[in-house]
């Protein structure tokens, strides 16, 4: 029973593909997840090494500051479009699963035109382009914030779910520090620890800032874990000391959430996600670039539910940023409020929810089908 995913671009909008055909397959081993993306995406690295089939489309966006170059959109979306049939026609999908990317909007439009039963599943505050078109006939919409459900138009036979964002689940002892700290190589117990993780490809703005503050002068009762992005690491690895350490890319994450008490970091949806889960409160830098803002929406509303400090990244210099830290520090109480709140804000089982919602839409289908 094949479930289609067209999922990818970025990891933001891979990785909930993958918690969910994971906890599908755990739910339903008969199930076969299929992916669909681009060759131009973080899919053609992620997909080889995850155990899914996966077709790669020669996809490419709308070239808006060079409109000449949109040829290749064109030329790209209709060799896709035909590529998508044929794998339709190999073997008809139960439904199909759009999380964002390059792929997704295609492969909706195809499920739309063919009457196939699809689900979306948004992960930021503000949705997408394609998650508020196409929520009118998708048959599920699955949201990582309840905020998200005003800019969307579902349908009349459209459910709408507030899932939250698929992640993998923290382990039990998710709150035991200690063990972490000591795989670091820092104290057990004295001090805090701050993960500092600007995305899967580091964020200059907040590297710059980061280095000038440790040039200055770091708190002594703070550690920090230092994920840079492979392109800044070189760099940047010379700042690696007993009290900081720097890595280009951080894999498993958990191993660094293992050990943190606070982090500062973009917001984008799922890395947010992932430290609420965890429980760690934020100090969120919001990407200015990121689509409709949507990073900033995220930040604002983690800010309002009392997880996260936001600084916008215009405002971010080291007065700033050490000030918030030190304020963080200083304030035991406050921390812990915020990693209550955190809490409150994260969905755990997320990507099992949605995939039992996703298998009863497929269970209600299969008689008609």
């Amino acid at each position: 029973m094949r479930v289609i995913f067209a999922a990818g671009g970025t990891g933001g909008h891979l990785y909930p593909g993958l918690a969910i055909a994971r906890a599908l397959k755990r739910a339903d081993p008969r199930i076969e997840p299929f992916f669909i993306g681009a060759r131009r995406g973080i899919e053609r690295d992620v997909l080889p090494q995850v155990g899914f089939a996966f077709e790669l489309l020669d996809l490419h966006p709308l070239y808006r500051s060079k409109p000449w170059e949109n040829w290749k959109t064109l030329r790209g979306g209709m060799t896709a479009w035909r590529m998508i049939g044929a794998e339709v026609r190999s073997e008809p999908p139960a439904c199909v699963v759009g999380t964002g990317g390059y792929a997704s909007g295609l492969a909706l439009a195809y499920a739309t035109a063919h009457r196939i039963p699809f689900v979306l599943q948004e992960s930021n505050t503000y949705p997408g382009i394609t998650a508020r078109f196409f929520s009118r006939f998708a048959a599920q919409v699955h949201l990582g914030f309840p905020e998200a459900r005003r800019y969307i138009s579902p349908g009349k036979s459209t459910e709408v779910f507030d899932t939250g964002n698929p992640v993998e689940p923290p382990p039990p002892d998710a709150s035991v520090k200690a063990p972490g700290r000591t795989k670091w190589g820092f104290p057990s117990a004295q001090g805090r620890v701050l993960l500092v993780y600007g995305g899967s490809q580091g964020s200059q703005a907040m590297n710059g800032v980061v280095a000038n503050w440790i040039d200055r002068g770091l708190p002594r009762d703070l550690f920090v874990i230092w994920a840079t992005g492979k392109a800044n690491y070189a760099k940047l690895a010379h700042y690696e000391s007993a009290q900081v350490k720097v890595r280009a890319y951080i894999s498993p994450i958990s191993e660094a959430y293992r050990a943190a008490d606070f982090a500062l970091s973009r917001g984008g949806a799922m890395a947010t996600a992932e430290l609420c889960a965890w429980g760690i409160p934020a100090i969120v830098v919001p990407l200015p670039t990121a689509a409709a803002d949507h990073q900033t929406a995220n930040a604002k509303a983690l800010a309002a539910a009392g997880a996260a400090e936001m600084i916008r990244q215009s405002e971010l210099n080291v007065d700033r940023l050490s000030s918030t830290a030190v304020s963080l520090l200083s304030n035991p109480a406050k921390l812990s409020t915020m990693r209550e709140k955190a809490l409150l804000r994260a969905r755990p089982t997320a990507a099992a929810d949605i995939a039992a919602h996703i298998i009863d839409l497929i269970g209600r289908q299969l008689p008609h089908r």
